[in-house]
């Protein structure tokens, strides 16, 4: 066994079949540390773009600006599933290709913008303390609380036959799989997910993401850097950095929000909100 990998981010293209806690367990042991977590979880069916922290890392995925969201998905019309995509048991079938292209067109146009959207029944929502799959896998009926999301874009790529190429872009906490179960009860058929790959979150897309394996730790974006490239950066005095260090609240700046604070040497000592220290990641 080596040294642990170093503190800092990595852009793991997820792969279909795994959860997300999956890729946390399986980083566990090839970083070599048991401090990883994860941003933005996916579901099993779902590939694409999971962004870890490592280390002191795992402390800043709370603060990244993560709540933009792309997706390219494929919608089933004329079938209804369990959990509304293709991992649940089909509900009902029905003959969809009388549906046309305008009337897509026309339901994808108010399904886009500010919406109240039902979250899936079968997803980690907890009711009263016990997740939502949970109660219905036990046989109970759960219906969800409207929520505001954003889709921002909601475009068809290509029509195949009952199947529907789509791109999306949302915040957090929008159901893809939603979309898919609104988008077919609104034309009257049904429909489901069956296919769903996240190209990018954030500031991060498939471009930064690669396979869990073969690891290298060289591919783990260091704390400093990610910090850098994700926030305002304020260089410290030496005196600053050492009373950030503790704790302590310095001047204010005129940079609104979370920034990275640097010390002389070029190291992350903490962010700080409005002057407060928000994380310090080099306690004295």
């Amino acid at each position: 066994m080596g040294s642990t990998a170093p503190d800092g981010l990595v852009v793991v293209d997820k792969p279909g079949g795994w959860t997300s806690h999956d890729v946390v367990g399986r980083t566990r042991r090839l970083a070599r540390t048991r401090k990883v977590g994860h941003a933005g979880t996916l579901d099993p069916m779902a590939t694409g773009v999971l962004v870890l922290g490592i280390g002191k890392a795992t402390r800043l995925l709370g603060h990244l600006a993560l709540t933009d969201k792309t997706y390219d998905a494929t919608i089933r019309l004329g079938q209804t599933t369990v959990t509304d995509d293709a991992d649940g048991d089909a509900l009902e079938t029905v003959d969809a290709s009388h549906v046309t292209d305008e009337e897509i067109a026309r339901e994808i146009a108010l399904l886009t913008g500010d919406l109240l959207q039902v979250p899936s029944s079968v997803s980690a929502i907890k009711v009263d303390g016990v997740r939502s799959y949970a109660r219905v896998r036990a046989g109970e009926d759960v219906e969800l609380k409207a929520r505001a999301v954003t889709v921002s874009a909601f475009e068809v790529l290509a029509r195949r036959g009952d199947a529907l190429d789509v791109a999306v872009t949302c915040t957090s906490g929008t159901y893809i799989r939603a979309l898919a179960r609104d988008l077919g009860a609104a034309l009257g058929v049904g429909g489901h997910l069956t296919a769903l790959r996240r190209s990018r979150v954030g500031p991060f897309s498939l471009a930064d993401a690669a396979p869990l394996e073969p690891w290298d730790d060289a591919r783990v974006l260091p704390l400093d850097a990610a910090v850098s490239a994700s926030f305002p950066r304020r260089e410290l005095t030496a005196d600053e950095a050492v009373a950030l260090s503790y704790g302590k609240k310095l001047e204010p700046t005129d940079v609104p929000g979370v920034v990275g604070a640097f010390d002389p040497e070029g190291r992350c000592v903490a962010l700080m909100d409005d002057a407060r220290p928000l994380v310090v990641f080099r306690p004295a």
